[in-house]
């Protein structure tokens, strides 16, 4: 009989890269929908000239994606700049202290449950293996070989705020007039369902208040500026 084999299996670290990757796909396509809903509605409120929505929705739609690609940039490169400074640190002292890293490296397999001998043992073969990446491992819970791209987080940021943002500007401005805001609303609603039960199943929260959360939030968003806009409209500001 055949042994099964889990070669392509996603273990520890990278399927927990995996599910923050989805997480903050799902987070920043709920981010694009509930803020330009909330701009086009509000503009909705004010007006009903396409192509003061188009505009007002589009410079939403960019200005968003640019701040959430920046922000998601400076943040990984902050994380990034630290935890290369705690490897070449590491590094350092592995060259200086040589005898010193071994003995943290044993006490801290040791609080993992192992003996002390048996610790000694496994100190001592990943550190003849590859003593920066066991303490980077162990100690410092980095894999020197998965450090996150800035680049790639900006460019991720970027394309899930953009794919949430067109929901509520495509849904605003290609119905009819008498249709612009029932099927804005019915549409950012539906779709706040669905990532709200996506962010609950990816990080195993309960489904049904995050659901609520979401929508009551998008809902919230909608209604305050549809009020904003039609309080202006009516002074004609």
């Amino acid at each position: 009989m055949t042994e099964p084999t889990h070669e392509n299996e996603a273990h520890g670290g990278a399927l927990g890269s995996r599910l923050n990757w989805l997480r903050a796909a799902v987070l920043g396509a709920n981010d694009g929908i509930v803020s330009t809903a909330g701009i086009v509605v509000g503009v909705a409120g004010a007006t009903s000239d396409r192509n003061a929505l188009l505009t007002a929705g589009l410079a939403g739609l960019l200005a968003g994606s640019m701040s959430m690609a920046a922000g998601e940039y400076v943040s990984v490169s902050t994380q990034r700049d630290s935890e290369l400074a705690a490897l070449a640190m590491e590094k350092r002292e592995l060259k200086e202290q040589p005898e010193a890293e071994l003995e943290e490296l044993t006490e801290l397999l040791e609080r993992r449950g192992l003996s002390r001998d048996v610790a000694r043992e496994a100190a001592v073969q990943l550190t003849e293996r590859d003593a920066l990446r066991a303490h980077a491992s162990v100690e410092l819970g980095i894999d020197p070989d998965e450090l996150t791209s800035p680049w790639n987080a900006a460019v991720a940021s970027f394309l899930a705020f953009t794919a949430g943002a067109l929901l509520p500007l495509l849904a605003i401005i290609l119905p009819p007039e008498a249709w612009r805001l029932p099927v804005t609303v019915g549409s950012v609603l539906a779709s706040l369902v669905l990532t709200g039960w996506s962010s609950a199943r990816l990080g195993a929260a309960a489904v049904r208040p995050a659901v609520l959360r979401n929508v009551a939030g998008g809902a919230l968003a909608m209604g305050v500026t549809y009020a904003a806009g039609s309080l202006l409209g009516a002074v004609g500001i």
